[in-house]
């Protein structure tokens, strides 16, 4: 079978034939990819389906609700809920989880941020889907609590990136593989095989805006790269995220005197892009301590978040328990 011909449901019925720790996972993951070609239709129709702007509601982060943030949260929840394999969906749109099911069958938990970069939906740029994904413990009944399991626990971890192409990226172990959607036959081809975030560095990514409330270590640490590095950022979680792991970078939203708690959300952003980055050789970190390490005490919690390169990950974390 030829490269270009290797789709994402041949990939993971190979990884996880004949392995008893990974049974339904690659269903899960399928019915993320499905769903994902619904939530790319929206996003690349955009105004033409009138699927701009906001629906009027806010969320459960307090945030303002955007139609594309409903409409992405419904695929998911509908397309993971109808793999039968799933027996809990934790989403940053919905204040509780969703239970799915209770039997044998469904094995793993999912905890999605189903459409990171709500400020850049009406106008064009990258945004994304972020999925962790954590085999259930049988022995525990399915509920919020029985989700708040460390980031170290996950056996997977996806995003999906909606730009100049749609490109899904999944982490299974120490496998990190890049499928690009083929429009013309709505499948995700095999791209980006064996993915490993380059030893150099070329970029930093952080919203200098927020300079000023920085203690006085992490101006430094962000001083540093100021000078050593190009800035890029997106402000798309997902996209700056996507462009460091292929190219090489860093990204920061370090903990501020407004946000002490910081900013991104520990279950739905920082522990499935820090398993993607770590399993590709890189580190996630608060600043103070590993993200996958953090034990979670609610849903919905925040977190400063540095992730990237690791050697560079390392200097910032120096620097800044100085």
């Amino acid at each position: 079978m030829s490269e270009i011909s290797y789709t994402l449901s041949d990939f993971l019925q190979s990884f996880t034939q004949n392995k008893s720790q990974y049974s339904g996972l690659d269903e899960v993951i399928y019915a993320i990819g499905e769903g994902a070609k619904s939530v790319n239709f929206q996003v690349q129709q955009g105004a033409i389906i009138d699927a701009l702007g906001t629906t009027g509601d806010t969320n459960v982060q307090g945030e303002i609700v955007q139609k594309l943030d409903k409409a992405s949260s419904d695929i998911f929840v509908d397309v993971l809920t109808n793999s039968g394999k799933v027996a809990a969906i934790g989403c940053e749109e919905i204040e509780k989880p969703v239970i799915t099911g209770n039997t044998d069958n469904h094995a793993y938990i999912v905890l999605m941020d189903p459409l990171d970069g709500s400020s850049n939906i009406d106008v064009a740029v990258s945004i994304g889907s972020i999925f962790g994904i954590w085999k259930r413990n049988s022995l525990k009944e399915v509920n919020e609590t029985s989700l708040l399991r460390p980031g170290n626990e996950q056996v997977a971890a996806v995003y999906v990136v909606y730009g100049s192409s749609t490109v899904l990226v999944t982490a299974i172990g120490k496998s990190v593989q890049g499928f690009t959607l083929d429009t013309s036959t709505n499948t995700f081809i095999l791209t980006h095989r064996d993915i490993v975030i380059p030893d150099k560095c070329p970029y930093y990514s952080t919203n200098e805006g927020n300079f000023n409330d920085l203690n006085s270590n992490t101006k430094e640490a962000i001083s540093t790269l100021r000078n050593s590095y190009s800035l890029r950022y997106v402000g798309s979680l997902v996209a700056d995220f996507h462009r460091n792991l292929l190219k090489g970078g860093v990204f920061l939203y370090p903990e501020d005197i407004k946000r002490p708690e910081g900013r991104l959300r520990l279950m739905y952003e920082a522990n499935p892009l820090g398993y993607i980055v770590e399993q590709a050789g890189g580190l996630a970190s608060t600043g103070k301590e590993r993200i996958l390490d953090i034990i979670p005490k609610q849903l919905h919690q925040r977190t400063p978040l540095m992730l990237g390169n690791k050697n560079v990950i390392e200097s910032i974390i120096a620097t800044i328990i100085d």
